[in-house]
Parts: structure tokens; C-alpha cells; sequence
């Protein structure tokens, strides 16, 4: 038993039930006591206050070890301190636990890293070869007793109501994990979310933990299935492409708690052929993930032999207006101001809104698989009611190539179904051509051909 350091009173073996002990009892005003050893000038603190099923005493022994860990760091947040384990050593034949020694965080001195000597902002040094600890060891009747303990600090101790930031006194619970992610799902933002939580328990030196991590745990959450699936092997891609073609252009938008929201890419390649055939661009958010629903839209168009050729990709964390804005003006950035003068797209109120204020010049339009879609909804009585319709609407909107042809066509539908008021189809149709541009061409995207027309925005 070592006795070289000063212990405190001596009491026979006792069980205590620290499940019970109200911390809430300390307050700020229970400040530690300084002791001045007259002989050196040294100063030692001892922490006053401290309720008496938290006081540890030499001598006192638990079933398990971890009770006797947890029972010091309650001890420790009611001092105002951190802990740390410093050593233990196990028997070598069984490897059964012999002793270990629980110390104050800021015990001993910390080791000088020699594997980056240019360190630009090194950690700040906290140790100061405090000598409070705390040791166990394991007697034979596998009971865990304090065979030292010693409680002078030669350091200031912390307010009850700052303890609770030491990484030792720091603890996400299940609970919160889960209550976190209701929030992120719900829209909740960390900063809102932390304050709710705070008040939940009492304040925020009752929570376990702080800001940074609740924001740590939402970046690993994010970073996990980034690393391990489709947006890890992105920014892999990004990286090696980066060295390989310096012509390469990526951006990536982070959000205000730095996390990656969106990545957008184009090659060498890619930006050739936007330079030479972009004027009509196809940009489709329909095709998802199944992993995780992260949508991968393309900005794809067609070259001088009719093949589809893509311009740019992204990688969407979601789908609202600040990332349409962050998207458009990116990828104009990496097609160096050239914007296309036609554009077609989805049916997002978003996105046409982005569209009109970022490229007032480019016209948006509706790509006719959507407006085949909506022609189920809004013609569906006429679907209906006319055996025939689908297969001659369908001939009006696919199968024409010339611009005549297509409007012969179709007002002889119109005529033929009674539809020559119909303000739905009107609204659909323009009647005028952009500059005398007739577009009719295929795109291989999502695994089936998708021919566009000119067709207003809905």
C-alpha cells in the first residue's frame, strides 16, 4: 500500500448508492480553498462543499470498476476538475485487472511531439504535474477498493457551472443522439436545437455536452455514409482529377457548420462541349440514389452526330432555392460566363425562380416527358372518355420533326378532341419559336429516351 503522498481519513468498507447524489446542491459560490505551504510558497486547492455521497474517502471499495471510474468523475465535476486514466497494470497469467489510477486532467507533463516540430497552432498546455488522484486495485475477493486518494490541486479549480465542459464530464446519450436527429430532420438548425435541449434539463451545464458536439456528431453522421458510399468516392474522384487535368473545375458548398452540402464537377472535356454545343442544355433532378435519396442532377446536351454529351454533374444534398442559386451561378463560373440560351428542366417552382432572377437571357422550358405527366392529371377526362386520345397525343408530341409539321398536327388534335379552349394546352403551347429554333432531339438519360419540344413553363 503505498503511503508516501498525504491521504485522507481512513473508513471501513462502504457501499454508497451515487446514482441519488443532486448536483444541482453546488453553486458558483462554492468556491475551492487555497492552502499556502509557508516553507515553499506552493498553494494548494481543495474543493469545498462537496455533498457527502460524493466525499471519497481511503478505504472504500465497489463491485465493479467501473463504479469506482464513474464515482470520481461525479466526485471530479462536483470539485470542479477533469479526469484521466494514468496507468493501470494487469496480473500476466490471468489478465485480470491489479490496480489503476485515476488522476486530475492536468497531471503530469505533456510529451513534446517530435513527429511535427512546425506545428501552426499548437494545442495550449494544460498540464501543470498536478499530483490529485485517486488509486484502486482489485483484492481477491473481487472487490475494488481506494487505496489512495489524494485531493490538494495545485491549480485553481473549475465553477460547478464551467465543469462541465472537461472532455471527461462531456456525454452524449442515446437520447440525445436521437432527439438530434429529429432535429436535423425537422429542419431544427445545432444552434436552436442546443438551446432547446439546455433548457430541457435545466441549462447547459446539466446537458453533457456543447455546440461544437452536437456539430461534430452531425459531421461524422454526414461523413460516414460519405466515406463509405456515393459522395466519398466523389470527392476521391475530385482529388485525383484535380492532378490529372488541369483543366478540371469542381466546387464544393459547405453550409454554416461547415458540413458539405453540395459538389458540382466538369472536365476538360466537359467544358469543350458546353463551349461548342450549349446552347440547349438539359439539366434533370429526377434520377436519386437508392442509398441514401441524394439527388445527382446533370447538365447534359446533344453534339453535331445526335449524341447526348454532359456538361457538368453535381452531387445535391437537397433541392432549394440558396443551392439552385450556389448551382447556377457555379457552373456558369466553371463555363466561364458562357450561360445557354435555352434550358429545359423539371417542373420545380424552385428552379424557375432561380432561373429567371440568375439567367434572365435563357429561356426555361418544360421537358415534354413532364408535360406527357401532367397531361394524365389534367387531361385524364378526356383519357378517358376517348379510347384514342393517348395514342395521338402522344404521336402529336413525340414523332414530329419539323416545325410545320408538328403545329398541323397539332391543331388538328385540338380540333379533332374538342380541345381548341382548353386553357391548360394553351398555356403548354408556344406560339412562337425562339429565334426560329426548332428543337427535337433525344436524350439517353435515366435508361429511356426523353425528346424535348418547346413547351411553356407551367
Amino acid at each position: 500500500m503505498e503511503n508516501d503522498l498525504p491521504i485522507h481519513e481512513i473508513q471501513s468498507c462502504c457501499k454508497l448508492d451515487f446514482e441519488d447524489v443532486d448536483l444541482e446542491e453546488i453553486n458558483d459560490n462554492a468556491l475551492p480553498l487555497c492552502i499556502t505551504d509557508g516553507s515553499q510558497g506552493n498553494q494548494n486547492f481543495l474543493p469545498l462543499a462537496i455533498p457527502d455521497e460524493l466525499i471519497l474517502k481511503f478505504g472504500m471499495e465497489f463491485d465493479i470498476e467501473v463504479a469506482t471510474r464513474y464515482f470520481y468523475q461525479k466526485y471530479a465535476k462536483a470539485s470542479g476538475f477533469g479526469t484521466r486514466l494514468s496507468k493501470g497494470h494487469k496480473d500476466k497469467n490471468s489478465d485480470m485487472m491489479l490496480d489503476k489510477v485515476f488522476c486530475c486532467s492536468r497531471e503530469g507533463k505533456r510529451p513534446k511531439d517530435k513527429r511535427n516540430m512546425s506545428v501552426k497552432c499548437p494545442h495550449p498546455e494544460t498540464r501543470c504535474d498536478c499530483s490529485a488522484r485517486m488509486k484502486i486495485n482489485c483484492r481477491q475477493a473481487g472487490k475494488y477498493r481506494v487505496v489512495q486518494f489524494i485531493a490538494e490541486h495545485n491549480h485553481e479549480l473549475s465553477t460547478p457551472s464551467k465543469t462541465h465542459l472537461f472532455k471527461s464530464h462531456k456525454h452524449m446519450t442515446i437520447a440525445h443522439k436521437a432527439e438530434i436527429e429529429m432535429a436535423r430532420i425537422c429542419g431544427i438548425a445545432p444552434k436552436q436545437s442546443i438551446e432547446l435541449m439546455s433548457k430541457q434539463v435545466g441549462g447547459r451545464e446539466n446537458l453533457g455536452f456543447i455546440r461544437d458536439d452536437l456539430k461534430n456528431y452531425l459531421r461524422c453522421k454526414r461523413s460516414i455514409p460519405m466515406m463509405q458510399g456515393d459522395t466519398g468516392g466523389v470527392l476521391e474522384y475530385l482529388q485525383r482529377m484535380q492532378l490529372e487535368d488541369p483543366n478540371f473545375y469542381s466546387a464544393i458548398q459547405v453550409d454554416e457548420d461547415d458540413l458539405i452540402t453540395n459538389i458540382f464537377w466538369a472536365d476538360a472535356k466537359m467544358r469543350t462541349d458546353f463551349a461548342h454545343f450549349g446552347d440547349v442544355v438539359c439539366f434533370d433532378t429526377t434520377y436519386r440514389k437508392h442509398k441514401d435519396g441524394k439527388p445527382i442532377a446533370l447538365f447534359v446536351g446533344v453534339n453535331h452526330h445526335k449524341q447526348s454529351t454532359i456538361f457538368g454533374a453535381v452531387l445535391l444534398y437537397d433541392e432549394t432555392i440558396g443551392t439552385f442559386e450556389w448551382l447556377f451561378d457555379t457552373f456558369a463560373k466553371a463555363m466561364i460566363g458562357k450561360i445557354p440560351r435555352t434550358i429545359l428542366t423539371d417542373q420545380d417552382r424552385r428552379m424557375a425562380t432561380v432561373l429567371a432572377s440568375q439567367w434572365p437571357t435563357t429561356y426555361h422550358r418544360l421537358c415534354i416527358w413532364y408535360i406527357y405527366q401532367n397531361a394524365a392529371t389534367h387531361l385524364a377526362d378526356v383519357f378517358k372518355d376517348f379510347q384514342n386520345f393517348a395514342a395521338d397525343f402522344s404521336h402529336c408530341i413525340y414523332d414530329y420533326e419539323n416545325e410545320n409539321d408538328f403545329f398541323a398536327g397539332w391543331s388538328e388534335m385540338l380540333k379533332m378532341y374538342g380541345l381548341e379552349d382548353n386553357k391548360w394546352l394553351k398555356k403548354m403551347l408556344i406560339s412562337q419559336f425562339v429565334e426560329g429554333i426548332f428543337i427535337n432531339f433525344f436524350f439517353s438519360v435515366q435508361g429511356f429516351v426523353l425528346p424535348y419540344r418547346f413547351l411553356e413553363v407551367e
